[in-house]
């Protein structure tokens, strides 16, 4: 293969592609690769995968919805981690009396 045809090959489709981040798409390769993987990927590297057969550029849906479930994933780690630095208080019943009883005395 020419690499100086190889690489203006990268270059047209990386010009294609507007977006810096863009969401690829994998495709199905002879090496036991899976088919339907979606990836954010940098422009260059996405005109790269696409050149070698690798994969192809999301469609505008495929990329809202890729994007979408990304920030709900986020926003699950975050409410877990959240959860997670909730403190808890063991009270024994006499603290928890001597505190009702003092909250009755302000009110």
């Amino acid at each position: 293969m020419d690499l100086k045809i190889y690489y203006d090959k990268i270059r047209d489709v990386e010009k294609q592609i507007l977006n810096e981040i863009a969401v690829v798409v994998s495709n199905e390769t002879a090496d036991g690769g899976k088919a339907g993987t979606k990836t954010e990927v940098p422009r260059r590297l996405a005109a790269r995968l696409i050149v070698d057969g690798l994969a192809r550029l999301a469609t505008p849906a495929e990329a809202a919805a890729f994007r979408t479930a990304l920030e709900e994933a986020q926003k699950l780690a975050e409410d877990v981690a959240a959860a997670a630095r909730v403190q808890i208080a063991v009270l024994s019943s006499a603290d928890m009396e001597r505190l009702k009883g003092a909250s009755q005395k302000k009110g």
